[in-house]
């Protein structure tokens, strides 16, 4: 059984653009929009650069920070620099 990981955002414009960046890198990932934020699951591993949320927004962003302010919750282990976020299921 493959577990899911990935974030939970609010469906704000970031949120979107995220989203948006999310699904171009991650072929794979299903979305659960729950109206007041967006379960985004991807098998195994998501990524997300910081590049392709700004080509999404159409503006600078600076990650983690902006990050934060969309995503309210996650699931997996996440790590997360100035340039890409990485969430992956937990090796046990």
């Amino acid at each position: 059984m493959t577990v899911e990981v990935g974030p939970v955002l609010l469906p704000s414009e970031l949120g979107r653009a995220v989203l948006s960046a999310i699904r171009a890198a991650n072929p794979d990932v299903r979305v659960q929009d729950r109206g007041a934020y967006l379960r985004v699951l991807s098998p195994a591993r998501c990524a997300v650069t910081r590049a392709a949320i700004e080509e999404a927004l159409g503006q600078a962003v600076s990650l983690p920070g902006d990050l934060e302010l969309c995503m309210p919750s996650f699931k997996g282990l996440l790590r997360v620099d100035t340039e890409r976020a990485v969430w992956e299921a937990s090796v046990e």
